[in-house]
């Protein structure tokens, strides 16, 4: 069973609050009694959250940020792909320093990146990480760092999950290649090929995985990685037709297409974020399915919302619903 997760007067940074997964995960830390801090370039008010000025490149300012935290999730990365060979690592290092400084757990929302073809297709933690994507390479380097620094007192949780979707997210494969958020959905572009597996990872579901683990972070191992198998598309048609269903639920006909690869070709030339999506085309294309089998036995079940309502949630976050017709959300 997961532990209590009511903790008054603790004190978590959450890096990355304006993303998808760290500001559900700030939501939730303070949903669950935890004085929520967080680092921002341009501070804004949150709700439940206390906001700090800064800038995580700033060590100093993550230093002064992270006094008196237990908890730091590093939820930060470098906005639409760009500039992760210069940013990526410097962050991370920047984490390290303050939660060696505080004798605080990091926690880090991993990705699928770090696996080649070596380790496909059902993926354990401890697969072999030998990675084909600059990507890739770049979060392999950045785990082992974190694994380097349980020798100075840092103590860390990664719980890696496949692609992000959810309400709040708008930098995503759904939100971005899928749809065209801001109106009611009438196509679905699908980027896989049909009959190859793909992992998704709904975020407050991830949000929730993490809040567990972290209320356990005593008992686990310095170093503790974690798989979730989140939403699991066996043959890579059924989130398409999820969104089907939704659409249909809302009065909503929705064509189904081809994602048009050909385009993103051509539009890599001049552009970083065709360029780093066709980098990571290989996902699509080839089976990776996460074993979560070491995350349910440390909190007895994995957190799951019904691929419907996810769905919904995210369509509804995302623009892509009618706003007076939400059948589903009533259901349940």
């Amino acid at each position: 069973m997961a532990a209590n997760l009511g903790e008054p007067a603790r004190t978590a940074l959450v890096l990355g609050v304006s993303g998808g997964i760290g500001g559900e995960v700030a939501r939730q830390l303070a949903g669950a009694g935890w004085r929520v801090r967080a680092l921002q370039r341009r501070a804004a008010s949150l709700p439940g959250i206390e906001v700090v000025q800064g800038d995580v490149m700033d060590r100093e300012a993550v230093l002064r940020a992270a006094q008196g935290c237990e908890v730091i999730v590093h939820a930060v990365n470098p906005p639409g792909y760009r500039r992760w060979a210069d940013l990526v690592l410097p962050m991370i290092d920047n984490t390290l320093a303050a939660a060696q400084a505080g004798r605080a757990t990091v926690v880090l929302p991993g990705t699928v990146y770090n696996f080649g073809p070596e380790a496909l297709p059902r993926v354990a933690e401890d697969a072999p990480q030998q990675p084909r994507t600059r990507k890739g390479a770049i979060r392999v380097e950045l785990e082992r760092r974190i694994e380097a620094a349980t020798a100075r007192d840092v103590r860390a949780i990664v719980l890696r999950a496949g692609d992000f979707f959810g309400p709040q997210v708008g930098n995503s494969w759904l939100a971005q290649g899928f749809l065209k958020p801001g109106a009611p959905v009438a196509s679905v572009r699908e980027p896989g090929t049909p009959g190859v597996g793909h992992a998704w990872g709904y975020v407050p579901d991830v949000a929730r995985a993490m809040l567990e683990l972290i209320a356990q972070r005593g008992a686990l191992a310095p170093f503790a990685r974690f798989h979730m198998a989140g939403h699991w598309d066996a043959d890579g048609t059924q989130m398409a037709a999820a969104i089907c269903r939704v659409a249909a639920r809302h009065g909503l006909t929705v064509k189904r297409g081809a994602f048009p690869w050909p385009l993103i070709y051509v539009a890599a030339l001049f552009s970083t974020t065709p360029r780093e999506m066709l980098e990571m085309r290989y996902l699509w294309r080839e089976t990776l399915e996460l074993d979560n089998r070491h995350l349910v036995a440390t909190l007895g079940c994995e957190p799951h919302t019904p691929l419907d309502t996810a769905v919904e949630a995210t369509l509804q976050g995302l623009g892509c619903l009618p706003a007076a017709s939400n059948p589903m959300a009533a259901a349940h």
